[in-house]
């Protein structure tokens, strides 16, 4: 290998796989070659994972290894030269910080292997400053206007006494998770795959609401607004203002939450009240929720407009500027699967013959058809069993158990099948300037020996 590289090997891949390839392991590239391990590339490709590759055959030229594509290790690494991880009360002390101002951190997908993703290992996201815990969440505010025919401003007592509740387990999924799978680098926090959880929500149906509010004809969208301050300070200034449109409000899974996982919202999740939104981004599932205001239009408050929360309806040139005319509002999020034990990166005993695999599929306002797995680079792929949903919008558990035929490096793979066809991408498919929808196939390295 040589003496010194400037650049990292991500960096160099992103910016030519196949000079890369030349120039880390010193193989033949080209069509004729496809870019396939061998001799003194091979052996320098194997040094770098830390043991034989079985499989290097298939071995696509210009892929990242999983072994460094993903860092992030079981146990934190040395300050300096790893991910910075979170240090919050209440939460998990392996959550990757992606973004400090405002505060941002994900959760590596080993961590989500519970049924139910626990509070602590629950992903954050916020847009502006954090506002203090309510000393009295029952008496916190909640007002309906705009195209209705009857004001609302109830207390979150109120909406617990007056409307009946119901409890979901459901997918959260921030709109940007799997952006930093994209090349170019799109703009924004880089989320993997971590950007998501599944936790048991009680609230009130926000259709239930509305019908009380009386929406009139002419109000065919949401407005939502909460309590959270301008980064900036400057409390004119909105942090984010989205909404949907009327068919999704009254979605009969589309919530108003006070309790998850059984407990009251923490602060940090947007207690005391917020609105769940399940299979949309997770930015209409507004925290800290004031005020629902419904227009006779598209909303266009902070988040709604430009290329914020939206996609190319012709696809891009990946890097090129965008036209805005080209672009829709995000809704329904796109299938994805993870594979959530073993953690990538694993190392089994010398001599194992298989191992054991969890993971959780999901697919937006979509249900899970398939899930397959390959430990040979995508040549061959196995049925995974692929559990039911508790309700709608739960995720999907899976498991599978493949057979590894002798010592040396292996990556997983994995990938999910919506129920209309759909299937993960080998890579980030349909590149947008902000980097939403990047779902390709989760990939995870276990070295056997």
């Amino acid at each position: 290998m040589p003496d010194k590289i400037e650049r990292s090997i991500e960096e160099l891949y992103r910016d030519s796989p196949e000079r890369a390839d030349a120039e880390v392991f010193g193989r033949e590239t080209g069509p004729s070659r496809r870019g396939f391990l061998n001799g003194a590339g091979l052996a320098a490709m194997s040094a770098v994972v830390g043991g034989a590759i079985p499989f290097a055959a298939n071995m696509p030229g210009g892929l990242i290894p999983a072994a460094m594509a993903q860092a992030t290790p079981p146990t934190p690494p040395p300050a300096k030269k790893g991910p910075t991880y979170l240090n919050y009360p209440g939460k998990n002390d392996r959550l990757v910080v992606i973004g400090e101002r405002p505060l941002v951190a994900e959760t590596p997908e080993h961590l989500l292997d519970d049924d139910t993703t626990p509070i602590e290992k629950f992903f954050i996201r916020n847009n502006g400053q954090i506002p203090e815990e309510a000393k009295e969440g029952d008496k916190w505010k909640i007002a309906v206007d705009g195209e209705v025919n009857n004001k609302l401003e109830l207390t979150l007592g109120e909406l617990k006494s007056k409307y009946k509740a119901q409890t979901r387990r459901m997918v959260l999924e921030c709109g940007g998770n799997g952006r930093a799978f994209y090349s170019p680098p799109a703009s924004g926090n880089q989320w993997t795959n971590g950007g998501a959880g599944c936790a048991e929500w009680t609230g009130v149906r926000l259709g239930d609401v509305l019908k009380a509010a009386g929406v009139k004809p002419s109000g065919i969208y949401t407005a939502h607004y909460s309590s959270d301050l301008h980064l900036s300070g400057d409390a004119s200034r909105e942090v984010l203002s989205r909404g949907m449109r009327m068919a999704k409000a009254m979605d009969p899974d589309s919530m108003i939450v006070w309790a998850m996982n059984g407990q009251p919202l923490p602060n940090i999740h947007g207690g005391p009240v917020r609105l769940l939104i399940p299979g949309w981004p997770g930015s209409l599932s507004q925290k800290w929720l004031t005020k629902i205001t419904i227009r006779d239009k598209e909303h266009d408050g902070q988040g709604m407009t430009g290329t914020s929360y939206r996609l190319a309806i012709k696809p891009m040139v990946p890097g090129d500027k965008a036209d805005p005319k080209n672009f829709r509002v995000m809704e329904s999020m796109p299938v994805r699967s993870i594979i959530t034990s073993p953690a990538n990166g694993t190392k089994l005993a010398a001599g194992s013959k298989g191992v054991k695999l969890r993971g959780a599929s999901w697919a937006g306002d979509l249900t899970v058809k398939t899930v397959d797995v390959s430990t040979d680079y995508g040549m061959t792929w196995q049925p995974a069993k692929l559990e039911k949903p508790k309700n709608k919008y739960d995720w999907q558990r899976w498991t599978a158990a493949v057979k590894l035929p002798g010592d040396g490096y292996y990556e997983i793979w994995a990938r999910a099948t919506d129920s209309k066809g759909k299937m993960q991408p080998h890579v980030a498919a349909n590149w947008n300037p902000s980097g939403y929808g990047g779902n390709p196939m989760h990939r995870i390295a276990v070295l056997v020996g």
